[in-house]
């Protein structure tokens, strides 16, 4: 990261002095006048280059919250089907398998996802558990085929649930870049900075169109901001896929 800001700012120094040496070695001499549509191009190309930005922004945090959000619908849905498939094993064994999954599920709701709204780490309880459930579902070989086949059932959805679930983990850790957020920040800055020094009269139309800019850029990085963080803020995925497969949690 200071590598990446060190580079932005040697080179806006070094553009800075071939300005500074121009003016000073090659002024503009007195039939010469200045090129208005030069300064309307590096506006321009500020803007295009700032929506850039704002759209690698945006798509890399829609990708992280769409990511969550089926990471967690898939792993209620394996924890659902594994509390189904536990019918076809003996009663004991059974009801044995359908609390360690409740028990999984209150604590993901219950433990976990207060910890990621809280940005904190989440720890090995919930792998633990799966671990017992994945314990409780093994039968004798002897096993009758109808049990056989519940418990390859029953595997399967494990490993559906365990890759969700690490889903789910690497989505509560995905940030924006810092560089973007410098990018996001400072061209936003320089974007409004440049309708102030080029274009547009000083008037109330440019008064509306500096507003207007301004409030659009404003709405689009805290609509970043908010969705950079896809277990807290405004768009959090919640726990309704849990809580809907298992009300009493």
């Amino acid at each position: 990261m200071i590598e990446s800001f060190a580079i932005v700012l040697g080179v806006a120094l070094l553009a800075a002095a071939i300005v500074l040496l121009k003016h000073r070695f090659w002024p503009l001499g007195p039939d010469d006048e200045p090129r208005e549509d030069v300064a309307e191009y590096i506006s321009m190309m500020v803007g295009v280059l700032y929506a850039l930005v704002l759209g690698l922004a945006l798509v890399s945090v829609w990708d992280t919250h769409s990511s969550a959000e089926d990471h967690v619908a898939t792993e209620a849905s394996a924890a659902h089907q594994i509390h189904l498939l536990a019918a076809g094993l003996p009663a004991a064994q059974a009801d044995r398998m359908r609390a360690d999954i409740e028990t999984y599920v209150r604590h993901v709701t219950d433990t976990e996802w207060p910890a990621m709204v809280r940005d904190a780490s989440s720890d090995q309880a919930g792998w633990q558990m799966l671990d017992r459930v994945r314990g409780t579902v093994q039968v004798p070989v002897d096993a009758p085929p109808a049990q056989q086949a519940t418990v390859q059932e029953t595997l399967a959805q494990l490993s559906t649930l365990d890759e969700a679930r690490r889903g789910r983990e690497s989505d509560s850790g995905e940030r924006l870049s810092p560089v973007i957020w410098f990018g996001l920040i400072v061209g936003g800055f320089l974007t409004v900075a440049f309708m102030f020094m080029f274009g547009v009269t000083r008037s109330f139309t440019h008064v509306v169109m500096v507003m207007g800019l301004s409030a659009l850029i404003t709405f689009t990085v805290l609509l970043i901001y908010q969705m950079d963080t896809p277990f807290s803020g405004l768009f959090a995925v919640d726990t309704g896929p849990f809580t809907r497969y298992f009300p009493g949690t």
